[in-house]
Protein backbone atom coordinates (compact mmCIF):
# COMPACT_ATOMS: atom_id res chain seq x y z
CA UNK A 1 0.00 0.00 0.00
CA UNK A 2 1.76 3.32 -1.25
CA UNK A 3 0.85 6.59 0.51
CA UNK A 4 0.12 9.73 -1.19
CA UNK A 5 1.23 13.28 0.07
CA UNK A 6 0.14 16.48 -0.87
CA UNK A 7 1.04 20.01 0.52
CA UNK A 8 1.18 24.23 0.11
CA UNK A 9 2.19 26.89 2.02
CA UNK A 10 -0.96 29.44 2.67
CA UNK A 11 0.47 32.69 3.99
CA UNK A 12 -2.62 32.70 7.07
CA UNK A 13 -2.79 31.67 9.83
CA UNK A 14 -3.83 27.94 10.82
CA UNK A 15 -6.96 28.65 12.44
CA UNK A 16 -8.15 30.77 9.58
CA UNK A 17 -6.91 28.05 6.94
CA UNK A 18 -9.08 25.65 9.35
CA UNK A 19 -12.07 27.25 9.18
CA UNK A 20 -11.71 27.46 5.34
CA UNK A 21 -10.55 24.18 5.04
CA UNK A 22 -13.31 22.62 6.69
CA UNK A 23 -15.99 25.31 6.88
CA UNK A 24 -19.61 24.66 5.44
CA UNK A 25 -19.82 27.23 3.06
CA UNK A 26 -16.11 26.89 1.89
CA UNK A 27 -15.14 23.31 1.48
CA UNK A 28 -17.52 23.52 -1.12
CA UNK A 29 -15.53 25.67 -3.28
CA UNK A 30 -12.15 24.41 -3.26
CA UNK A 31 -12.95 20.91 -3.61
CA UNK A 32 -15.19 21.34 -6.76
CA UNK A 33 -12.30 20.38 -8.59
CA UNK A 34 -12.52 17.01 -7.47
CA UNK A 35 -16.58 16.88 -8.31
CA UNK A 36 -18.77 19.72 -9.39
CA UNK A 37 -21.70 20.21 -6.25
CA UNK A 38 -19.33 18.58 -3.45
CA UNK A 39 -20.15 19.09 -0.48
CA UNK A 40 -20.47 17.45 3.13
CA UNK A 41 -23.28 16.48 5.25
CA UNK A 42 -21.94 15.79 8.74
CA UNK A 43 -19.40 17.69 11.22
CA UNK A 44 -16.10 17.31 12.11
CA UNK A 45 -16.26 16.04 15.79
CA UNK A 46 -14.20 12.95 16.67
CA UNK A 47 -15.92 9.64 16.74
CA UNK A 48 -19.32 11.43 13.98
CA UNK A 49 -19.44 9.92 10.59
CA UNK A 50 -19.48 12.54 7.78
CA UNK A 51 -20.86 12.13 4.40
CA UNK A 52 -18.85 13.72 1.63
CA UNK A 53 -21.09 14.09 -1.31
CA UNK A 54 -21.91 15.28 -4.98
CA UNK A 55 -24.67 14.65 -7.23
CA UNK A 56 -24.51 12.08 -10.29
CA UNK A 57 -25.27 12.23 -13.57
CA UNK A 58 -29.22 11.82 -12.55
CA UNK A 59 -28.93 14.17 -9.96
CA UNK A 60 -29.27 12.22 -6.83
CA UNK A 61 -26.66 12.18 -4.45
CA UNK A 62 -23.51 10.28 -4.58
CA UNK A 63 -20.28 10.12 -2.60
CA UNK A 64 -18.28 8.53 0.14
CA UNK A 65 -18.71 7.47 4.38
CA UNK A 66 -15.78 8.73 6.06
CA UNK A 67 -15.55 8.74 10.27
CA UNK A 68 -14.06 11.17 11.65
CA UNK A 69 -11.11 9.26 13.85
CA UNK A 70 -8.96 12.36 15.28
CA UNK A 71 -9.66 15.93 15.63
CA UNK A 72 -7.23 18.25 16.99
CA UNK A 73 -8.47 21.77 15.97
CA UNK A 74 -6.51 23.81 14.13
CA UNK A 75 -3.77 21.41 13.59
CA UNK A 76 -4.76 17.89 12.61
CA UNK A 77 -7.67 15.90 11.63
CA UNK A 78 -7.62 12.03 10.37
CA UNK A 79 -11.21 10.49 8.87
CA UNK A 80 -11.31 6.97 7.73
CA UNK A 81 -13.27 5.46 4.70
CA UNK A 82 -16.14 3.32 5.98
CA UNK A 83 -18.51 2.93 2.80
CA UNK A 84 -20.11 4.51 0.47
CA UNK A 85 -23.02 6.70 -0.84
CA UNK A 86 -24.79 5.68 -4.64
CA UNK A 87 -28.30 7.35 -5.87
CA UNK A 88 -28.77 8.81 -2.26
CA UNK A 89 -28.46 5.59 -0.14
CA UNK A 90 -25.90 5.14 2.13
CA UNK A 91 -23.61 1.83 2.41
CA UNK A 92 -20.86 0.24 4.46
CA UNK A 93 -21.92 -3.36 4.01
CA UNK A 94 -21.71 -4.28 0.09
CA UNK A 95 -18.41 -5.55 -1.42
CA UNK A 96 -18.46 -2.71 -3.46
CA UNK A 97 -19.01 -0.18 -0.56
CA UNK A 98 -15.93 -2.02 1.35
CA UNK A 99 -13.34 -2.02 -1.30
CA UNK A 100 -11.63 1.03 0.08
CA UNK A 101 -12.75 0.65 3.68
CA UNK A 102 -9.98 1.66 6.13
CA UNK A 103 -8.30 4.34 3.59
CA UNK A 104 -7.41 7.26 5.52
CA UNK A 105 -6.78 10.66 5.09
CA UNK A 106 -4.43 12.82 7.07
CA UNK A 107 -4.80 17.10 7.15
CA UNK A 108 -1.92 18.19 9.53
CA UNK A 109 -1.41 21.89 9.07
CA UNK A 110 2.11 23.41 10.86
CA UNK A 111 2.80 26.76 11.55
CA UNK A 112 5.62 28.65 9.80
CA UNK A 113 6.28 31.98 10.96
CA UNK A 114 2.63 33.30 10.41
CA UNK A 115 1.89 31.19 7.25
CA UNK A 116 0.08 27.72 7.50
CA UNK A 117 1.64 24.45 5.73
CA UNK A 118 -1.27 22.14 4.83
CA UNK A 119 -0.33 18.47 5.02
CA UNK A 120 -2.55 15.61 3.05
CA UNK A 121 -1.54 12.16 3.79
CA UNK A 122 -3.68 9.58 1.97
CA UNK A 123 -3.61 5.95 2.67
CA UNK A 124 -5.16 4.22 -0.13
CA UNK A 125 -6.16 0.82 0.79
CA UNK A 126 -5.31 -1.01 -2.74
CA UNK A 127 -2.36 0.13 -4.83
CA UNK A 128 -3.48 3.12 -7.44
CA UNK A 129 -2.78 2.46 -11.22
CA UNK A 130 -0.22 5.29 -12.86
CA UNK A 131 -2.59 7.25 -14.35
CA UNK A 132 -4.93 7.90 -12.16
CA UNK A 133 -2.65 8.66 -9.93
CA UNK A 134 -0.80 11.48 -12.41
CA UNK A 135 -4.50 12.80 -12.39
CA UNK A 136 -5.17 12.31 -8.92
CA UNK A 137 -2.14 14.23 -8.13
CA UNK A 138 -2.94 16.92 -10.62
CA UNK A 139 -6.43 17.25 -9.44
CA UNK A 140 -5.06 17.69 -5.63
CA UNK A 141 -2.69 20.57 -6.68
CA UNK A 142 -5.38 22.23 -8.04
CA UNK A 143 -7.82 22.15 -5.19
CA UNK A 144 -5.07 23.20 -2.95
CA UNK A 145 -4.18 26.38 -5.05
CA UNK A 146 -7.56 27.05 -4.48
CA UNK A 147 -7.91 26.57 -1.18
CA UNK A 148 -5.27 29.21 -0.41
CA UNK A 149 -6.87 31.15 -3.25
CA UNK A 150 -9.97 31.25 -1.23
CA UNK A 151 -7.74 32.02 2.22
CA UNK A 152 -5.75 34.56 1.44
CA UNK A 153 -8.30 36.63 -0.28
Amino acid sequence: MEKLDFSIVIDAPRKKVWEVMLGKKTYPLWTAVFMPGSHFVGDWSEGSKILFLAPDESGKMSGTVFQVKENKPYEFVSIENIGMVEEGKEDITSKEATVYAGALENYTLKELNGSTEVLIEQFPVRDIPPDYKKMYQNMWQEALKKLKDLVEK
